[in-house]
């Protein structure tokens, strides 16, 4: 069911929330030619945070630090790629979950196809990454 596990990089926008936020830096990633692979937002009182995942994550930090967006980090995380299928789901959180590996955070994206993305934030991304790749070698297989 694990296709594939591979460590990426997830921006961390952190500010006052406004309508037109989103469609403010769609429009920028747009216009540099950056494809947004996976997104969760969520308000939090007046603020807002996003987190992306992009084919280039350096180039859009650096034009958000330009922009005056003030709190822009750059945050470790997992990129698994799934068989979008039932069971999926299960067959991440309960390796984690034996292996005492807490989820800080995980978001999933999926195509018509038959496979879905899943970016996940452990405590631990190395070990996880190492136990679901274990799926994925045998799978292979």
């Amino acid at each position: 069911m694990i296709i594939n596990v591979m460590l990426s990089e997830e921006i961390v926008i952190t500010t006052i929330n406004k309508v037109g936020l989103l469609a403010d830096i769609s429009v920028m990633l747009a216009n540099e030619g950056i494809n947004i692979e996976a997104a969760v937002g969520y308000e939090i009182g007046r603020m807002a945070k996003l987190m992306l995942v992009t084919n280039a994550n350096l180039k859009i930090v650096a034009e958000l630090k330009r922009k005056r967006y003030k709190s822009v980090k750059e945050t470790e995380v997992l990129m698994v790629e799934l068989e979008n299928k039932p069971g999926a789901l299960k067959v991440v959180t309960t390796e984690l979950k034996a292996n005492k590996i807490d989820i800080k955070h995980l978001y999933v994206t999926t195509s018509a196809g038959e496979w879905s993305r899943m970016i996940i934030q452990t405590s631990d991304n190395e070990t996880a990454m190492a136990l679901l790749n274990k799926y994925a070698e045998n799978a292979a297989k």
